[in-house]
C-alpha cells in the first residue's frame, strides 16, 4: 500500500526557503497544480496508490478542502506565483466526484493560483465513471485532455486485474469524449498480466487504435508489495511477470502504435504529434515546478520536494486548523539531483545532453551505443545520450552507467 518516504519535518504554515522561490515562473521552469482526488469504487488488485473505497461521506469535504490548500499554495508562493500551464486531475477514480464539483476545483484553482491561456487541463477517468453528459459538462469546464484506464481487452485480463469494465467500454469512453470536444484523448494499458497471451497484447493494443486516441501509455506490470496481486504471486498461484515477456510485449507495443503513426517521445508514451504530448508529465521530467494538492500528493518549487499526509480526514483535519498538511519534506544533495536528472533525461526521445556530467560520461556513453544501448548519430553529432529500442528496455542500466 502507499507509503511516504523519510523526510524532515516541515513547518506548520508551509513556508518555503527564499531560494526556492527564486526565478519562480521563469521559462525553463514551468509550472503546474496536481490535484489528487483519493476515491476509487472498487480498488483494482495490483493498484497500490494511495486510493480509499467506500469514504463517499468524507468526498463532502473534499472540495472545501482543495480550496484550502490552493489559498495556503498561494500564501507560501505570494505575488510571484504563475499561473498553471499545466492541470492534472489524477487518482483515484477523479470522475467519482460529479462534474460540478471537478467544475468548482478549477474555479478554485482560477481564483489562488491562475490558468495560463492554452493551458493543459487533465482528468483522469475510469471508462465506467462517465457518460456523455458528464464527459460534455467536463468538457464544458474547462478541461481539454482526458487520460481514460483501459489497461487491456481482454476480459480474462481485465478479470486478473479486477477491473470493473467491459472490454469495449474503454472505446466508447474514447469516442464520447472525441464527440464531448476533448482536444487530447489518452488510453492507458498494462501488459505482462499473468495469464496474458501475446495475441490478447496485440489485440488490446489495436482495440485501443480503434478509439483514435492522440496519445497512449503502456506500463509494464510490477507486482507491489501489500497489493492483493502480490498475495496472489506469494501464493502460487499466479506467476510473477517474466522479464522476456515484457520485453517481447514493449517491443510489439513499438511495432502496433509506431504503425498507426504514434511515436514515442518518453519510455512507456506515444503520442501521435508533439502537440498531443503529456505536457504536465513533461513538466515532472524536466525538473519543472508544481504543487500538489491532496492526500499523500507530492510537489516540488525549486529544489524543494515535499508531500502530504496520506489518509483524507487527517489532510482535511490539518487544513480546517489552518495548518500545512505536509507530512515531510526534503531538499536532495547534488548526487541524488544529478541521479535523478539523468534518469529522468534519458527515458525522453530527445535524450539527456552529456554537458555538464562528470568527465567520464561522454566514454561510458561511447560504450553503451557500442553495446547497442544508444544511438550513435545523436551521440556524435550532438553531444546527447538517446536511447535505442533495446537501450529503453534497459533504461535503468543506462541510468546507471550515466549517472556513475
Amino acid at each position: 500500500m502507499a507509503r511516504l518516504p523519510d523526510g524532515e519535518r516541515p513547518p506548520a504554515d508551509g513556508a518555503l526557503p527564499p531560494t526556492a522561490l527564486h526565478g519562480l515562473g521563469a521559462a525553463d521552469r514551468p509550472f503546474g497544480v496536481y490535484v489528487h482526488v483519493p476515491y476509487c469504487a472498487a480498488r483494482c488488485g495490483y493498484c497500490d496508490y494511495n486510493t480509499y473505497i467506500g469514504t463517499e461521506a468524507s468526498q463532502d469535504g473534499f472540495g472545501a478542502a482543495v480550496r484550502a490548500e490552493l489559498a495556503l499554495a498561494r500564501g507560501v508562493l505570494g505575488d510571484a506565483t504563475p499561473p498553471a500551464q499545466t492541470v492534472f486531475v489524477g487518482g483515484g477514480t477523479p470522475t467519482l466526484l460529479a462534474p460540478d464539483e471537478l467544475a468548482r476545483i478549477l474555479d478554485a484553482i482560477r481564483e489562488h493560483v491562475g490558468i495560463a491561456p492554452g493551458a493543459e487541463v487533465t482528468t483522469e477517468a475510469n471508462p465506467e465513471s462517465v457518460d456523455p453528459v458528464a464527459l460534455a459538462a467536463l468538457r464544458e469546464a474547462g478541461f481539454t485532455r482526458i487520460s481514460l484506464g483501459m489497461q487491456s481487452a481482454a476480459p480474462h485480463v481485465l478479470e486478473t486485474l479486477d477491473r470493473h469494465h467491459t472490454p469495449g467500454r474503454a472505446v466508447a469512453a474514447a469516442r464520447e469524449a472525441r464527440a464531448a470536444g476533448f482536444e487530447h484523448v489518452s488510453l492507458d494499458l498494462i501488459y505482462g498480466t499473468p495469464g496474458e497471451r501475446a495475441e490478447d497484447w496485440r489485440v488490446s493494443l489495436e482495440t485501443a487504435l480503434e478509439a483514435e486516441p492522440d496519445h497512449v501509455s503502456a506500463y509494464s506490470l510490477i507486482v507491489e508489495p501489500g497489493t492483493k496481486l502480490a498475495a496472489r504471486v506469494r501464493r502460487g498461484e499466479l506467476p510473477a511477470p517474466d522479464d522476456d515477456v515484457l520485453a517481447d510485449r514493449y517491443e510489439t507495443t513499438e511495432t502496433v502504435l509506431g504503425a498507426a503513426g504514434l511515436r514515442w517521445y518518453e519510455v512507456a508514451n506515444w503520442a501521435r504529434t508533439d502537440a498531443d504530448r503529456c505536457r504536465h508529465n513533461l513538466g515532472y521530467w524536466a525538473g519543472g515546478d508544481w504543487w500538489g494538492i491532496g492526500p499523500g500528493a507530492h510537489s516540488h518549487i525549486g529544489g524543494v520536494r515535499w508531500w502530504n499526509v496520506l489518509h483524507p480526514s487527517r489532510w482535511m483535519a490539518l487544513l480546517a486548523e489552518g495548518s500545512s498538511p505536509a507530512a515531510g519534506r526534503e531538499e536532495p544533495d547534488a548526487d541524488a539531483t544529478r541521479l535523478e536528472h539523468v534518469m529522468l533525461g534519458v527515458r525522453l526521445k530527445e535524450g539527456l545532453a552529456l554537458e555538464g556530467l562528470n568527465g567520464h560520461a561522454r566514454g561510458v556513453a561511447a560504450q553503451l551505443a557500442a553495446d547497442g544501448l544508444l544511438q550513435d548519430d545523436p551521440l556524435t553529432r550532438d553531444g546527447r545520450a538517446v536511447l535505442t529500442l533495446r537501450g529503453r528496455l534497459l533504461a535503468d542500466r543506462v541510468t546507471l552507467a550515466l549517472a556513475g
